[in-house]
């Protein structure tokens, strides 16, 4: 796997090779939400009531984020590994 944001991770995500994303995650209190956002991928901002409705919206924006960050239009590419760190 290959990590975003390593030196030409868009060439090597263009052949194929599975992606890795650190995701932090952080959990606010105050407004009963998780929140997620990356360094590795710019514009990964999500937020969610449950971890598990988090997940599926990170799954969508990442997708998009990465399509668009490759391609310039929406596309369906997976991301092999997460990497949370909670704070």
């Amino acid at each position: 796997m290959y990590k975003i944001g390593y030196p030409l991770w868009r060439v090597v995500a263009k052949i194929g090779i599975p992606l890795r994303l650190r995701v932090n995650i952080v959990k606010d209190n105050e407004a009963g939400v998780y929140v997620a956002t990356s360094k590795d991928l710019h514009g990964l901002i999500c937020e969610a009531a449950t971890m598990d409705e988090l997940m599926t919206e990170m799954n969508y924006a990442i997708s998009d984020l990465l399509s668009l960050e490759l391609n310039g239009k929406p596309s369906a590419i997976p991301v092999a590994e997460f990497r949370f760190a909670f704070a």
